[in-house]
């Protein structure tokens, strides 16, 4: 059987994504912050009869954390297939480039780029022993710097520097990490959700949780002819379209 982690997977996009995986078929490590809102979210799968899905404490901020989940994972299987870096936060809103505190910054960036890198890091060894392992690092149509720059753009009149700063990061890492895997099996790539209704967003948007989590899980599941380092935003762009970076 496949295996999955996907970080961030007690609620939101990161519980439909895990649903997602474990209805093709794969056993389904949900990382959540606070073990007992993973084992909640497993109890809420089982209850709709999908019981491949297992809780682990994963807390992509804390080296400690992401030391012990790959322990844990590491015992009990020899390969991972997909790794999908949910775990995100926003850092509030409203925010402005030139009055965000440097603590703002700093804690944004803690959880959405360095424990992408981090967790990435950590699980690259067991990734490697699938035959056709995928990364997928959720990040948002508004890092991009392309659409950004359009000042008089409608689709960002509202923006979020902190936030954005960190998932253009986010961007640029990702590009690295397919370089680095690209004479290998590995397909990495960047996957905007679309702008969806959860907690995240005060459960406003245009796309639903089921909408988001099957655009992430579509790149979690590429053949070995698909794309690597692109970045995909279909909401906006419908496919084969990539995002502007």
């Amino acid at each position: 059987m496949k295996s999955a982690l996907v970080t961030g997977a007690n609620k939101g996009i990161g519980l439909e994504v895990a649903r997602q995986l474990a209805q093709q078929g794969f056993y389904v490590y949900l990382g959540s912050r606070r073990l007992e809102n993973g084992q909640a979210a497993v109890q809420q799968l089982a209850a709709d009869g999908l019981t491949t899905v297992e809780a682990v404490q994963l807390d992509v901020t804390s080296p400690e954390s992401i030391r012990a989940a790959r322990a844990a994972i590491g015992a009990k299987t020899v390969a991972l297939d997909v790794l999908v870096n949910n775990a995100g936060i926003s850092g509030g809103v409203p925010q402005t480039a030139l009055q965000a505190t440097l603590g703002q910054f700093q804690e944004v960036f803690v959880t959405n780029v360095f424990g992408v890198a981090g967790v990435t890091q950590a699980f690259v060894d067991l990734l490697a022993k699938a035959p056709q392992p995928r990364i997928v690092n959720v990040s948002t149509a508004m890092g991009s710097l392309a659409l950004s720059a359009d000042f008089d753009s409608a689709a960002f009149v509202f923006r979020v520097p902190v936030y954005q700063a960190s998932k253009a990061a986010l961007n640029m890492l990702t590009l690295n990490q397919a370089y680095e895997l690209r004479d290998t099996p590995f397909k990495v790539n960047a996957v905007c959700p679309g702008y969806t209704q959860t907690d995240f967003t005060g459960h406003q948007g245009t796309s639903t949780v089921a909408q988001a989590g099957q655009r992430i899980v579509k790149y979690a599941l590429l053949g070995p002819d698909g794309p690597t380092g692109q970045f995909f935003s279909e909401e906006y762009f419908p496919a084969p379209a990539t995002c502007p970076w």
